[in-house]
């Protein structure tokens, strides 16, 4: 867990990605519908590290094989404070392959909400271009 919780912790959205398997799913706190894949993941990951102010893990907890871990964080997003945990599961090869994310209070959460939702629309277009790149490259 050691090497996502680090690029989360220094906002390197290249680590963070270079982290993701490519059957990634990420399921937000705020959405219905997973997201899978890691095209949208990284790009979502991205758009967080520009919403939360002041982010820091307060506790790991990580189980005795070290592929399932609960990082609790804290954070600030439009004024409210956030508590909030990232359940993130390992795969075989060691790349995050499951990431849930869990926020409260409801105020916190509805924060978030509106802050993602604004950008949302740079969010998808990142996804969009760097699949674009990853089919050119193939």
């Amino acid at each position: 867990m050691h090497s996502f919780r680090q690029a989360v912790e220094t906002h390197d959205a290249a680590a963070i990605e270079a982290t993701l398997a490519d059957d990634v799913v990420f399921t937000s706190p705020v959405a219905f519908k997973p997201y899978p894949g890691k095209a949208i993941t990284a790009a979502i990951l991205r758009g967080v590290l520009r919403v939360f102010e002041d982010f820091r893990y307060v506790r790991e907890i990580v189980d005795a094989n070290g592929r399932d871990a609960a990082l609790v964080f804290e954070a600030t997003v439009g004024g409210k404070h956030v508590n909030g945990c990232d359940f993130v599961h390992l795969n075989e090869q060691g790349k995050v392959n499951e990431l849930t994310v869990m926020v409260r209070p409801l105020s916190a959460a509805t924060a978030l909400s509106e802050a993602m939702g604004a950008q949302f629309e740079q969010i998808r277009r990142e996804a969009a271009e760097q699949i674009q790149r990853e089919t050119a490259g193939a």
